[in-house]
């Protein structure tokens, strides 16, 4: 008998998503909904399911569980519908351009007591496995995460008011390395430079100190002013390694020298595998992020982003 999950969301994020779950044995795509209809009618054509043009319509087409691909802004409600309907739900990253949806979906959650996961894909990859592993025998004790990029395509990434800027929108996935290797931010402090483009709000750059409750400290770097992405990781230096990590590869260096390793797992293909593997089989892979963990992550980056707006520091 097969799993059968709705999508709603069917921009980049979301045709990636539909594709691997098209793709998994004991998978049914029931449907894709979009708030743009075009946007569900091409992507369901090369799905070869239905586009479905209402989101009620969708929950109650009999389904297993919902993923939810949106963007920033869009979310709130329509996880809320979810969890009224009583479904699993898979919930894209960030979970929303600010704080209060996501803490207001976190409680609905609670509340209702349904499985979650969201797409901090990263997690599953072997290379964050094995720098844990390094992590927990040499605690970090400087942090450096780094995201430089360009302005991603969607109209609405340049509104922060829509997309949360890119602290909130493309650095919580170094964020969340920093809190999965190094532990939880007991505090953070940032300063800007503003946009230098008409038009957009979103800043050209970020720089955050962290400091962490284990007594380590780290940066965040992010810029989104240069024409193509440069770097996207984290490096940390621990108490008898070195590690750099990013999404494509792994070096630690010890006093025997240095190992450098490519991760022989797809992530993005495991974090929807591992989330079917739940809801069929019980079992939770290590790596799968659920709702609650993911709001820790999110609430760090929103305190960078508040911090960045206001200049004064922000506690955890």
């Amino acid at each position: 008998m097969s799993l059968r999950v709705g999508l709603v969301g069917a921009g980049g994020v979301g045709a990636r998503h539909g594709h691997t779950l098209s793709g998994l044995d004991g998978v049914e795509l029931v449907g894709v909904a979009d708030a743009v209809p075009h946007a569900a009618a091409a992507l369901a054509a090369e799905l070869g399911v239905p586009a479905v043009d209402d989101v009620g319509r969708l929950l109650g087409s009999g389904l297993d569980a919902v993923w939810l691909c949106v963007p920033p802004f869009a979310h709130g409600e329509l996880e809320l519908a979810v969890v009224r309907a009583g479904l699993p739900l898979f919930v894209e990253k960030p979970l929303g351009a600010g704080r209060a949806v996501a803490e207001e979906v976190a409680a609905a959650v609670a509340g209702a007591g349904v499985p979650t996961a969201t797409g901090y894909h990263w997690r599953h990859l072997d290379t964050v496995a094995a720098a844990r592993e390094v992590c927990a025998a040499a605690p970090p004790r400087l942090v450096s995460a780094t995201w430089l990029d360009k302005v991603p395509p969607p109209a609405w990434w340049a509104r922060a008011e829509r997309s949360g800027g890119q602290v909130v929108e493309q650095a919580t996935h170094v964020l969340d390395l920093a809190r999965l290797l190094a532990g939880e931010v007991a505090e953070v402090q940032a300063v800007v430079a503003p946009s230098s483009v008409e038009g957009r709000d979103v800043d050209d750059a970020t720089a955050a100190v962290l400091r962490f409750a284990s007594g380590a400290v780290g940066t965040l770097t992010a810029a989104c002013a240069q024409p193509a992405k440069t770097r996207a990781g984290i490096e940390l230096s621990c108490a008898g390694a070195a590690v750099e990590l990013t999404e494509t590869s792994l070096a630690v260096t010890t006093a025997a020298g240095t190992e450098r390793s490519e991760p022989a797992v797809d992530a993005r293909t495991a974090v929807d595998r591992a989330f079917v593997d739940l809801l069929v089989g019980g079992t939770r892979a290590e790596g799968l992020v659920d709702y609650t963990e993911a709001l820790r992550t999110h609430r760090l980056a929103v305190a960078i982003a508040e911090s960045a707006r206001t200049g004064e520091p922000v506690r955890l």
